[in-house]
């Protein structure tokens, strides 16, 4: 069984920063055999993109939202198993609950449909 598990969600004033890992354990789960995902949802809204970093074999391309382009990073450490969002210059659009995803394909990395394992999610509160 797969599990995804959030962390490093907070409270942070406007211009500050944070960094949420994803954990993933589970019976030969392998990141790096994975794209991985970042997505979040704020009150009333619906799931977002935020950023992605495909398969380690196909080059481990990343890719951003609009909203996040410059200010966010995502990163993997296989050895880890862990996926990381370093998110900088937060504004309080930014305050949502944000959700790591794993996908085995390189397809859509922007649709949420297209991951097959989600975490519970972390609360991230920009205030300003």
């Amino acid at each position: 069984q797969v599990q995804l598990v959030e962390s490093g969600g907070g409270l942070v004033q406007a211009g500050g920063s944070l960094r949420l890992s994803c954990a993933a354990s589970g019976r030969a789960f392998s990141i790096s055999s994975y794209t991985m995902g970042w997505f979040r949802q704020a009150p009333g809204k619906e799931r977002e993109f935020v950023a992605a970093i495909t398969i380690s074999w196909s080059g481990g391309s990343t890719y951003y939202a609009d909203s996040v382009k410059g200010r966010f990073t995502i990163s993997r450490d296989n050895a880890k198993n862990t996926v990381y969002l370093q998110m900088n210059s937060l504004k309080p659009e930014d305050t949502a609950i944000y959700y790591c995803a794993a996908q085995s394909s390189l397809l859509d990395w922007s649709n949420p449909r297209r991951y097959d394992y989600w975490g519970q999610g972390t609360q991230v509160t920009v205030s300003s």
